[in-house]
């Protein structure tokens, strides 16, 4: 069966216990982003910190950017006493979200308008244990399930991601309008226990446990030629794959742009917490669950390039809006149908790429491969997107959302380049 077509699947199989473990997942996976981007760019703007630094404050999520470098160690190094009592990846998993929940609390305790230091170094280690933790999920996920149960937990785990994401986004700004920032930052590091209970009440997945009985290389060099050499060798023996990184680094370019920078453009219009938390991260909620769903559709219907393709030329036309947001200025009616095209789109074109990046990988080294292609698709939110506030500040509003738009055109001539290139030459097609 081409993998151009998803395998029809009963919609009750997202009840099944591994399905609503890796939902609990995905919700501890995506509570950490917000609180050290959009959220945190909220209170940053609110105290007076100007776009520039707002931007570059982007650069704190490189940990998500760079994970790849020390996912080989939590792909293969056992942790002494936890590793024994849950297993690799479980105890891996309850280590990187205790460190997360100390990391938010510090981070809420912070001043970025006073001390901005100090509160990007707490945002950074929180990038970097969140970063951890989604190396694990990552790999828990693909090993916990079938081949023909990817799509579906691909699914499950960005349900969970975003709802995570509106806990902190929503929820946070919620918090915040009645509340002290560092109360409602002690609450969000709460919400990491769903993941830490979901863990505990979870079984080690058995091609971890497998993997773990193989034996572990006896010297530092084996080991290295395990964890690391093999993996990102077997990457770079696939046919484009320098077009690959390319294209998973440019995908979601101006989607990125705007993301970093929407909330300080909807502070800037006049929009209050509560209003961007009803809008923005409530209502964008439902149509990014509306945007998945489409994503899945797409996969169900069309060949994974034309879903690709569509949910490109959906993406540039969203951002469209906020350039006549930015015209027409303090509007919630218009506010609610810019974020609806914005999450739809967004919604969309994440499902789709989940599971583009989830086909890449060789079920032999999930972690250290998944980790690389997670990794090079954050550059564009982390790293390419620090400019953003200073292109703002250089250009306005109006001007700075048209080149967005511009920004999405060299991953849209990558993804014709990779059409005819085997993801994995010698097995199955990505594009025919």
């Amino acid at each position: 069966m081409s993998v151009d077509r998803a395998q029809k699947i009963p919609w009750t199989i997202y009840f099944q216990p591994k399905f609503l473990t890796i939902l609990a997942l995905g919700f501890s996976g995506g509570v950490p982003l917000a609180l050290t981007a959009s959220t945190l760019f909220v209170w940053m703007r609110e105290a007076g910190v100007d776009l520039t630094t707002i931007g570059i404050f982007a650069a704190l999520g490189t940990p998500y950017t760079i994970k790849f470098l020390w996912s080989p160690l939590v792909d293969h190094l056992p942790l002494p006493v936890l590793g024994k009592l849950f297993g690799r990846r479980r105890s891996w998993l309850l280590f990187s979200q205790g460190l997360l929940i100390a990391a938010i609390i510090a981070l809420g305790f912070s001043s970025p308008d006073i001390n901005p230091g100090m509160a990007a170094l707490m945002a950074f280690g929180v990038a970097f244990f969140s970063a951890t933790q989604d190396i694990v999920i990552d790999a828990f996920r693909i090993e916990k399930l079938e081949p023909n149960e990817q799509a579906a937990g691909a699914a499950s785990y960005v349900y969970g991601y975003r709802i995570g994401m509106l806990a902190s986004g929503a929820g946070a700004l919620y918090l915040a309008s009645s509340y002290s920032w560092s109360v409602t930052y002690i609450a969000m590091a709460g919400l990491i226990l769903v993941g830490s209970v979901a863990t505990l009440l979870s079984k080690e997945p058995e091609a971890s446990e497998v993997a773990a009985k193989n034996g572990r290389p006896k010297n530092v060099v084996a080991w290295l030629q395990k964890a690391v050499i093999d993996p990102f060798g077997d990457f770079l023996t696939r046919k484009g794959w320098l077009a690959i990184l390319l294209f998973i680094t440019l995908f979601k370019l101006g989607d990125a742009l705007v993301g970093t920078m929407t909330n300080p453009f909807l502070i800037d219009l006049g929009f209050s917490k509560i209003e961007i938390a009803n809008v923005a991260k409530v209502f964008g909620f439902g149509a990014t669950l509306g945007g998945l769903a489409l994503g899945g559709i797409l996969l169900a219907k069309v060949s994974l390039f034309r879903a690709l393709l569509i949910s490109f030329g959906v993406q540039i036309i969203s951002t469209a809006m906020f350039v006549i947001q930015a015209y027409v200025g303090h509007n919630i009616e218009l506010l609610a149908v810019t974020i609806a095209a914005e999450n739809l789109a967004s919604g969309m074109g994440t499902a789709v790429f989940i599971a583009y990046l989830s086909i890449l990988c060789n079920i032999r080294y999930t972690a250290t491969q998944y980790a690389l292609f997670s990794s090079l698709f954050a550059i564009s939110r982390t790293l390419l997107s620090t400019g953003s506030g200073a292109l703002a500040e250089l250009y306005g509003w109006p001007s700075f959302f048209i080149i967005t738009m511009a920004a999405a055109v060299p991953g849209l001539i990558l993804l014709f380049m990779l059409r005819k290139y085997d993801a994995r030459e010698g097995t199955r097609k990505i594009f025919s």
